[in-house]
């Protein structure tokens, strides 16, 4: 139950919007930290470009946490 709920609040548009600007923003700044070198001395291979794309997945994954967990605190409150 927890985990359907978990999901489905979470492919709400404003979680899904706020989640991929926190991405879009951290993503990159880890990228220029992680791999900047990389990028500026042109040695891209498939690895890296794998690296870069997790890169922009954990801050995603760890956004949409928060704001799911929270709003499903703050439904439950309000249910009470």
């Amino acid at each position: 139950m927890y985990l359907a709920q978990f999901f489905k609040t979470a492919a709400e548009p404003a979680i899904l919007k706020r989640s991929i600007k926190v991405s879009m923003i951290v993503g990159t700044i880890l990228m220029f930290i992680n791999h900047g070198d990389k990028l500026l001395g042109s040695g891209l291979d498939s690895t890296v470009i794998i690296k870069i794309l997790m890169t922009y997945c954990v801050p995603f994954c760890v956004s949409t946490q928060a704001s799911v967990s929270a709003t499903l605190q703050a439904r439950k409150k309000v249910a009470s």
